[in-house]
């Protein structure tokens, strides 16, 4: 028998869906969970996981929470919230799926659970930073599970996107997720460092969310982020390591007319002070998140 999952001793003996998020969250809270892999609170936590527990529509919310889900259903919600208190792993983990840019994708251990602001971006089409019916190539460095190349692809369907990572471990990922949303057509994946198997092609877009957390960071995350690859997060002394050789190449391989975008995170102030020279313009988003700048390839080709 497993542990009994460590919970507030007050849920109801038949509770609801609502009884069970409640319950969830007040656990979460005392156990001083640490959250950032695509919601940012116990609640959201705990309705993520009883709704993928007990096989629920989210677009179905509002009449899910009365219902009574049976001593089974119970149970799985009981036994994921023990071992998301008990291991600390990221809920994407535990319910093996993450939503990026309303695209739903398959996560593990492998990848990082997708969550970067790159969604707003690519829901939006880059406006008003590129003229979207003008993009025909686009590469994605860094894809992990790609999440940011796939849901390109989807949002730009005349262009063909090229898509990077330096894990064999992450590319298995990602070609399941290539397949999964069916855009293998247009759709190359590419192992290798940055640029390195690229060859002299060049594109009209080009992004990234590169690993950019500096040592000293990785000793102070908290252990959810610590199940997820370090390749993927650390990067080097200052967490600069990748960007740099993102920069270094792009006026080799984004056109003139063309865009490149880098998600730095926290990192944000150190690329300033690294990089004084560079006209980089730093996005707002809607929706919570920062950390990204915009390089024009005009201002490269200089």
């Amino acid at each position: 028998m497993p542990a009994r999952p460590h919970t507030s001793p007050d849920l109801p003996a038949a509770p609801t869906v609502a009884d069970l998020i409640r319950h969830g969250g007040a656990a979460f809270e005392r156990a001083g969970l640490a959250y950032g892999h695509g919601t940012d609170n116990a609640i959201d936590e705990s309705a993520a996981l009883v709704f993928h527990a007990l096989g629920l529509d989210h677009a179905e919310a509002e009449s899910a929470y009365a219902r009574t889900p049976d001593a089974a259903g119970v149970a799985r919600v009981l036994a994921l919230f023990d071992e998301r208190i008990r291991r600390r792993v990221p809920a994407a983990y535990l319910m093996g799926r993450m939503w990026f840019a309303g695209l739903e994708f398959e996560v593990d251990p492998r990848v990082i659970v997708p969550r970067s602001p790159f969604a707003e971006l690519v829901q939006a089409e880059f406006a008003p930073w590129i003229d979207a019916g003008r993009v025909r190539r686009i590469l994605d460095i860094g894809t992990g599970s790609g999440c940011i190349a796939i849901a390109c692809a989807v949002a730009f369907p005349q262009a063909r996107v090229d898509a990077v990572d330096v894990s064999p471990a992450a590319l298995e990922v990602a070609r399941r997720n290539v397949a999964r949303h069916g855009v293998g057509d247009r759709l190359r994946l590419f192992l290798g460092d940055v640029y390195e198997p690229l060859g002299d092609a060049r594109y009209d877009l080009i992004v990234a969310n590169p690993p950019y957390v500096s040592d000293e960071e990785m000793q102070s995350l908290p252990p959810e982020f610590l199940h997820e690859p370090d390749l993927a997060l650390r990067a080097g002394a200052d967490g600069l390591d990748v960007v740099r050789r993102i920069l270094a190449g792009a006026g080799r391989h984004l056109e003139p007319g063309g865009a490149l975008f880098v998600e730095v995170g926290d990192s944000d102030v150190r690329v300033q002070q690294a990089f004084p020279e560079l006209p980089l313009t730093w996005l707002e988003f809607e929706h919570g998140g920062g950390g990204v700048f915009m390089l024009r390839g005009s201002d490269l080709a200089r």
